[in-house]
């Protein structure tokens, strides 16, 4: 694991074990978290036009907003996957590698059908 993302996991743990709430991180409640946050990451963008959602990234107050949800996400798959103890760098890597034999450039490339239409 890189330093960077080591010490970002380690952020998120010291301030979860100061509060006590590893007690409560089952995977199970993890998961229903991280589902719960991209709702929340999702909802910033209901109703909008692809137009609308580009003027609301650029938009200062809704920008720090979504910014914010999708720290949340990021912060439940960085305890997940710690109390799954993955190395999550590594998992990433390897979910590129799978993607890429799903979808090579020659047959994907601007085109956004799943592989099994491809």
């Amino acid at each position: 694991m890189t330093n960077d993302w080591k010490s970002l996991r380690d952020e998120v743990v010291k301030f979860r074990d100061a509060r006590d709430w590893k007690q409560f991180h089952t995977p199970k409640n993890l998961v229903a978290g991280l589902a719960i946050e991209a709702a929340e990451l999702q909802e910033q963008f209901l109703w909008c036009t692809d137009a609308e959602c580009e003027a609301r990234i650029r938009d200062r107050k809704r920008r720090k907003a979504i910014a914010q949800e999708l720290a949340d996400v990021v912060n439940y798959a960085l305890l997940l996957a710690d109390r799954m103890d993955l190395d999550l760098p590594t998992e990433i890597r390897k979910k590129i590698r799978v993607n890429a034999r799903k979808y090579p450039v020659r047959k994907s490339k601007g085109s956004a059908k799943k592989y099994t239409e491809l």
